[in-house]
């Protein structure tokens, strides 16, 4: 019998694979837990239509990641930080505080968890920042941290 998995099944394979099993394990177990549809073709025109919706989904995240990645890459983004004796800032720059002025600065909304310094953000100067947006497409700014 041809099952769809609607969830990974361990040692069976992965949601929204197409597998010719038993008739017995596909009514018993796979079909009764929830684990598979049969693989009629409605089913599998439904399957079909899935991949392809969420395939198109990638694709339009990737090409907005990539003009993210251009209008940001290489740019800076200036922060005003109060300071004491020596030049050691009052508490440290986050990446939230990046994520504000980069909105306001260069008018792209960002995720704080996608933005990765190098080291802490205790002092004025040049800092490196790397923005991951999406897997294999990101780019690199530099946080120039001045006197406020």
């Amino acid at each position: 019998m041809k099952v769809i998995l609607i969830k990974d099944v361990k040692g069976s394979g992965k949601a929204g694979t197409v597998l010719d099993v038993a008739d017995g394990y596909a009514r018993n177990f796979l079909i009764a837990r929830g684990f598979a549809i049969e693989a009629t073709a409605k089913n599998i025109n439904d399957l079909e239509g899935k991949k392809a919706s969420q395939q198109h989904k990638l694709d339009v995240a990737k090409s907005e990641a990539k003009a993210i990645a251009s209008k940001l890459n290489d740019k800076a983004v200036t922060v005003k930080a109060k300071a004491g004796a020596g030049g050691k800032l009052f508490g440290s720059v986050t990446t939230a505080t990046i994520c504000d002025l980069i909105k306001e600065q260069h008018g792209v909304e960002l995720d704080k968890k996608k933005l990765s310094l190098a080291s802490d953000i205790k002092a004025y100067g040049d800092y490196s920042l790397d923005i991951k947006l999406t897997q294999g497409i990101g780019c690199k700014m530099t946080v120039k941290v001045i006197p406020e």
